[in-house]
């Protein structure tokens, strides 16, 4: 902060304020240096600021961002918290609608097997171990039925909205996409080669397990999740439906170990510890898929 001059001859030079150009002032912001008179300072935590940078930082310096309101996991509050939400519900929806026109030759060829001659799609092998990694992906996008999707569907607006607003967009977005990962590499290592195997299933797991440990770091009531959950374990174990109980299984694991990182990183190295743990599970289902692969070719 610049004094004002004691002498007249000091004080003829003094500069007018940026805002007001009739007002000397011997003021100075102290961020952008611009000449500011007393009517447009604005204290903080060393000197004056003027308006503008106020406006444009948190007026203690900081970066514009550093204010931003947080989310318990560190993320940025939305305006539309289930943005995500909507956006996976929609993508899930359009792929169906598209198998639905295109029939089970387009299905046939991006859900999730491990290797096979499937009737329909030439005389060559296909799967994951064929180097079709891409079915590891896709096969979350689409549906048998539905019954298959509608359920599905449902539960990731139930699970998955509150839990996007609790991590922010970022965050629950990683989740989503590493508990699905997890679920289609565990998929891959032990379901039979020949298996085709379709859904959103592991990724809405992993919205599960995370959620469960948000509700403990809460002590949030969980008996209601608790039920749900043993519930769909049930189903998904039952010999009377065709289920992929290891998707279900690979996500939810993958949906506690991210959820915790999430929920419990402490704030000095949040990022680092929760992307960081995101990329460990990443690399764990690598290691699946790459021995898989070794074993079937």
């Amino acid at each position: 902060m610049d004094q004002v001059p004691s002498s007249p001859q000091e004080a003829q030079s003094l500069p007018t304020c940026y805002r007001h150009p009739d007002r000397e002032t011997g003021i100075r912001c102290t961020r952008c240096e611009r000449p500011i008179c007393p009517e447009c300072m604005v204290s903080a935590s060393v000197g004056f600021q003027c308006p503008d940078c106020v406006r444009n930082g948190s007026g203690t310096g900081h970066a514009p961002s550093a204010s931003q309101p947080r989310t318990l996991a560190g993320g940025t509050v939305s305006a539309d918290p289930r943005l995500v939400t909507k956006i996976l519900i929609g993508a899930n929806l359009l792929l169906y609608l598209v198998q639905m026109a295109l029939g089970d030759r387009f299905t046939d060829r991006l859900d999730l097997i491990g290797r096979a001659w499937v009737p329909g799609l030439g005389t060559s092998l296909q799967g994951v171990a064929e180097g079709q990694w891409y079915r590891l992906v896709t096969s979350m996008f689409l549906h048998s039925g539905v019954t298959h999707i509608l359920f599905n569907m449902l539960s990731l607006w139930w699970i998955g909205g509150p839990l996007e607003a609790a991590l922010g967009r970022a965050r629950y977005l990683t989740l989503y996409f590493v508990s699905g990962l997890a679920g289609s590499a565990l998929t891959y290592l032990l379901a039979p080669p020949n298996q085709p195997s379709l859904g959103a299933s592991g990724a809405i797991f992993g919205l599960f397990g995370a959620t469960a440990v948000l509700m403990r770091h809460l002590k949030y009531d969980m008996r209601p999740l608790v039920i749900l959950l043993v519930i769909n374990l049930i189903f998904t174990f039952s010999p009377y439906f065709n289920i992929s109980w290891q998707a279900h299984v690979g996500g939810l694991v993958g949906g506690v170990v991210v959820g915790y990182a999430m929920v419990h990183a402490p704030r000095k190295r949040r990022s680092l510890i929760q992307f960081g743990v995101c990329a460990l599970v990443l690399a764990a289902g690598l290691i699946m898929i790459v021995a898989r692969t070794a074993q079937l070719t």
